[in-house]
């Protein structure tokens, strides 16, 4: 994994973390292996098809988290690779890993009080919820081109606060640490965030699209409804109640942007395909209305209604991201760019040498258009032509657009990919339209763009995203390090659970050890079950001690009224191990 790692784009890589597996307590591989055993238990008669196999496939076992090194292997034969990440990442980063067939994992494992569902990515969504179904090759196919979709799509601001908002209540909700009163204030935060959002943006589309699919999205097959989305395959606990009436189940067709939803309650309703095929039917149809496929106005129009960086893309193949702050017509015809901000120039999604954040620091204008006089643009200007207007490196030009754009300087500087102008730079230059200055001799070198009328297509983000990030130091924020899910007063439950673990894999004198543990927990940890459930599993598979097992059978009857969600988790368990 780790020369694959050293291959990623470097501002995708500074989100990769390294799995420390040690970190990992007693605690949480007995989280793990309850939720585990909950679903294979459930998901065999109601998850898709691949589910069971697809764990096996992709190295997830029953009784340890999986090893993220050991996935990657395993992934590789469905062409994917998986890298370790910790908590949220953003969304356009992680859309851009899966267009690369690059599934980030995250580390943590979430607490016990949120065994049944967590809004936090942790191992067991990414791990048992996405990778298994990765299996299935339409599935697969559907998952990077969501991915490569969603890589063009344009971000709000709005939609990077929900972000920030949404990534600090997940956090505090798996914080061992965290009081009632910093949740309450970060689900407040993140209603004002919700609140603050005054349209629908290209990338709240994706998400619902994303949400609705591969999160919490089933298939119909005959008059059965299968699970395959993550977020219900990892929720042991919406996942048994969503198969019911009382859920509604709609078509997954493109209507479901319509349908916004509530990361921190249960779904009151969900979307269905027939087949991963047909939905990826549905993501080309999205895809057609989006900015980078459309251009024109409207898309410079959502740039601009954005505030974000976005590229505009022109028809010499130029790219110009930052954040676009208006346009100039001319009758029908886009004249005139202006961006605010650092600003970068690139083609093929590779930004031209010099032409990067740093140099354009503070934005970038350039006129488009046909050249008065010639009928045609820059960049489709012979050497004939541009030599008659003084476009020659070293000589003084001047000449004027259609639009009434006028352009007075020397030209000092030509750009030049695949035969076509790209760029010519002007010092001492002055650019007019009527009597207002559009760019002044103080300002610097002029870097005029060259390109016809026609904007084929606008995406977000800069066009060179590695480029831009690095050049602006505007690397990952901290990663934080792999949660650990115990606090000061849990240290000695740890102790309790690798003792069980223990005798589950090597054995010993089971039922001395074994009522010792069990009255130790109730002394010092009453309120803990899961270590309860575990100790009576281990009881009822080696036929041991009938009363110690009333005992804590009574026991789990009790302590399951005071622990809310988590009680139907204990009903399960309860009558999976009366069954065995």
């Amino acid at each position: 994994m780790k020369d694959f790692i050293q291959t990623i784009p470097k501002h995708l890589k500074d989100y990769v973390v390294d799995q420390e597996y040690d970190q990992y307590t007693a605690i949480d591989h007995a989280s793990w292996r309850y939720i585990m055993k909950l679903s294979k238990d459930f998901f065999a008669e109601n998850a898709h098809e691949k589910y069971l196999d697809g764990l096996k496939e992709t190295g997830i076992t029953v009784d340890r988290i999986p090893k993220i090194t050991e996935m990657d292997e395993k992934l590789k034969k469905f062409g994917w690779r998986a890298v370790p990440i910790t908590g949220f990442i953003p969304p356009a980063i992680f859309s851009e890993m899966l267009s690369l067939n690059i599934m980030p994992i995250a580390c943590d494992m979430r607490k016990i009080e949120n065994l049944h569902y967590t809004p936090s990515p942790d191992i067991v969504h990414e791990a048992a919820g996405h990778a298994p179904i990765v299996a299935d090759p339409a599935y697969s196919s559907f998952l990077q081109k969501l991915g490569s979709v969603a890589r063009k799509v344009i971000f709000a601001k709005e939609d990077c606060d929900v972000y920030e908002a949404i990534l600090e209540l997940s956090e505090s909700k798996e914080d061992p640490e965290a009081t009632e009163a910093q949740i309450a204030k970060a689900e407040k935060e993140l209603e004002e965030a919700y609140e603050a959002v005054d349209y629908v943006s290209e990338a709240t589309q994706y998400a619902r699209i994303g949400w609705w699919s591969i999160e919490y999205g089933l298939i119909k097959k005959g008059d059965r409804f299968l699970i395959y989305g993550a977020g219900l395959l990892s929720s042991v606990g919406e996942s048994f109640a969503c198969l019911g009436d009382e859920v509604e189940k709609r078509p997954f067709t493109l209507d479901c942007i319509k349908q916004d939803y509530d990361i921190t309650k249960p779904q009151p309703q969900l979307f269905y395909s027939h087949s991963f095929e047909e939905m990826e039917q549905v993501i080309e149809e999205f895809a057609s209305s989006l900015a980078f496929r459309k251009g024109g106005t409207e898309s410079l129009d959502k740039a601009i209604k954005a505030r974000t960086v976005t590229t505009v893309q022109l028809d010499s193949g130029l790219q110009v991201s930052g954040e676009l702050s208006k346009y100039r017509m001319n009758g029908d015809k886009v004249c005139y760019l202006h961006l605010t901000g650092p600003s970068q120039l690139s083609y093929n999604d590779r930004q031209l040498e010099g032409q990067g954040p740093n140099y354009h620091a503070h934005g970038f204008g350039t006129p488009i258009g046909h050249v008065k006089g010639f009928g045609k643009s820059m960049n489709l200007l012979g050497a004939a032509e541009l030599a008659s207007i003084g476009c020659v490196v070293g000589q003084e030009a001047s000449f004027e657009f259609d639009s009434g754009v006028n352009v007075v300087g020397k030209c000092v500087g030509q750009v030049l990919e695949e035969n076509q102008n790209l760029i010519f730079q002007f010092e001492n230059c002055t650019v007019k339209l009527g009597d207002e200055v559009l760019f002044d001799p103080s300002w610097g070198t002029f870097d005029m763009a060259c390109a016809g009328h026609e904007i084929p297509s606008v995406f977000g983000g800069a066009a060179d995203r590695g480029n831009y990030l690095e050049e602006l130091n505007e690397r990952a924020p901290h990663i934080r390090d792999q949660k650990r899910n115990v606090n000061v007063k849990q240290e000695g439950l740890v102790p309790l659970y690798a003792k069980v673990r223990k005798l589950r894999e090597e054995g010993g004198d089971l039922e001395k050890e074994l009522e010792d543990i069990y009255w130790s927990l109730n002394k010092d940890f009453p309120k803990d079950w899961l270590l309860k459930m575990e100790i009576l599993e281990l009881l009822i598979s080696k036929e041991l001690m009938p009363s110690l097992q009333t005992t804590i059978f009574e026991d789990l009857e009790n302590r399951k009224k005071e622990l809310g969600p988590v009680s139907s988790l204990i009903d399960r368990g309860l009558k999976i191990l009366k069954a065995a």
